[in-house]
């Protein structure tokens, strides 16, 4: 590893290369807490050059390499390595062009997602996916998470958003990939493939025209499964809501307790509904919307822009919000059919109370993305492992309905031993087939998405039969 640093010291500014433990420890898990690794060393580029150099080096001495941008993934896709080097993009934060004829912008991947909109939203333009930690996760995470948020039910997630990359291959090339390529689609491959395929060092994403109006409605139910209902009532009568989102009793109290949100009070499910799109057009799906809501004991509408953040802050603080009521929490993340969410729900609350462990259910509910917030202590001794008993049973459920273990945060090393659950071994193998197409080493975030290698020290790759070891006996494949 000191050969190593000194090569990095080589190319890099010396205070962009730290080796310190403590400054390490300061990245040695993201969002996912659950799982902690402190990096071999950590390197901070400024530009697309200096990354390219430093996986370059990486290749000469043959270490993984992991991409970090603001560190807020929930799945540990930015889980360093102990032998390797963590390329950290949070320097790499200009905005190098915006071209608003062509409604198109040019970003560096640790630009954060709220702030391509800021830049832009004088000029009546936005940037469409907005994950709940818009105001710090940045672009070159999105892009390698395929990140959400919640008005993709209507606008799609980042891949609909995305226009080109330049990536830096697992090799060290610096090359990029445009969505008016002929032949494969290797943007499309390339976003969403959490930093196995490569590292993102600029983005040019599209531009959405800011709608005409806007109306945003809480309603509020006495129960989860009213809520449910009325969502399913709103996607019936053909309207396409910008988002439709859902939070129950527990979700409400946490937000109450963190920000006073000043939800209606006693409701066992809010429902935040927003429309947008032509006036005229939206004044005939609110009038729509105000008849299926007529169930709910609340309905509140904003009168403008301060009132729609108001009732939004509950929604976007929920997940940080959940503390205020646990000292731990799992946030999991999965994907059921729309019509499934009233079984799929009760399955939840069902497993929540067997296991003596607290469910809190945010979600948009619109396009069936699941996030139960799994709470336990960490101080109770078992109570971790019940947690994650309930959090993969979730998982399980999802799959169950034939929906996905995850909708828009990824699998990283958290979700990767269910990838099996969903997948044939067939569909792995051609998976592997992409993955060792751009990177045949395996250097670039190994251990992430592939529940392989399957036997310690196996290079990850397309699986040809029984492994020797298995064979004689001497391993067991996991």
């Amino acid at each position: 590893m000191e050969t190593l640093t000194a090569a990095l010291r080589s190319l890099l500014p010396h205070d962009s290369v730290i080796t310190d433990p403590v400054r390490l420890r300061t990245y040695e898990c993201d969002g996912l807490t659950y799982h902690r690794a402190t990096p071999g060393v950590v390197v901070l580029p400024d530009t697309a050059e200096q990354v390219a150099r430093v996986v370059r080096v990486c290749n000469d001495f043959g270490v993984p390499f992991v991409a970090r941008g603001s560190g807020t993934g929930l799945s540990g896709g930015a889980l360093p390595r102990e032998d390797g080097v963590l390329i950290v993009t949070s320097k790499m934060r200009r905005i190098l062009e915006i071209d608003l004829d062509n409604r198109r912008a040019v970003v560096e991947p640790g630009v954060t997602n709220l702030a391509i909109t800021e830049a832009v939203r004088d000029r009546g333009y936005y940037y469409a996916p907005d994950p709940s930690s818009q105001q710090v996760c940045s672009i070159g995470g999105n892009v390698a998470e395929n990140s959400g948020g919640a008005h993709c039910l209507k606008y799609g997630f980042t891949v609909n958003h995305v226009e080109a990359c330049e990536i830096v291959t697992p090799n060290g090339d610096l090359v990029t990939l445009d969505r008016m390529d002929p032949g494969y689609d290797l943007l499309g491959a390339f976003v969403g493939s959490e930093g196995t395929l490569g590292i993102a060092t600029k983005i040019t994403v599209r531009l959405s025209r800011a709608p005409e109006a806007v109306t945003t409605v809480l309603a509020a139910f006495e129960s989860i499964e009213q809520g449910g209902q009325a969502v399913s009532a709103i996607i019936g009568a053909g309207i396409v809501p910008a988002a439709i989102e859902m939070m129950d009793a527990l979700a409400i109290e946490a937000a109450e307790a963190a920000v006073a949100c000043r939800y209606p009070e006693g409701a066992g499910a809010v429902l935040i509904v927003e429309l947008d799109g032509p006036q005229a057009e939206v004044e005939r799906q609110f009038t729509q919307l105000t008849e299926i809501c007529s169930g709910a004991f609340e309905l509140r509408v904003a009168a403008d822009a301060a009132e729609r953040a108001a009732i939004w802050k509950g929604r976007k603080s929920a997940f940080a919000a959940v503390g205020r009521i646990s000292p731990a929490y799992i946030v999991q993340d999965g994907v059921v059919p729309r019509t499934s969410l009233p079984g799929v729900l009760a399955a939840i609350d069902r497993l929540s109370q067997e296991h003596g462990i607290r469910v809190a259910n945010v979600f948009h509910a619109g396009d069936g993305n699941l996030h139960p917030l799994v709470l336990f202590d960490d101080a109770e001794p078992g109570a971790g492992e019940r947690a994650e008993v309930v959090s993969g049973a979730i998982l399980d459920l999802c799959v169950e309905h034939g929906g996905s273990i995850t909708g828009e945060h990824g699998v990283g090393v958290d979700k990767a031993r269910y990838m099996p659950k969903m997948f044939s071994a067939d569909d792995l193998d051609t998976m592997q087939l992409v993955r060792c197409a751009f990177d045949p080493r395996g250097l670039s975030n190994p251990g992430k998405v592939f529940p392989t290698p399957r036997l310690c020290g196996e290079v990850p790759g397309v699986r040809k039969g029984v492994h020797p070891l298995v064979e004689s006996g001497k391993a067991e494949q996991l």
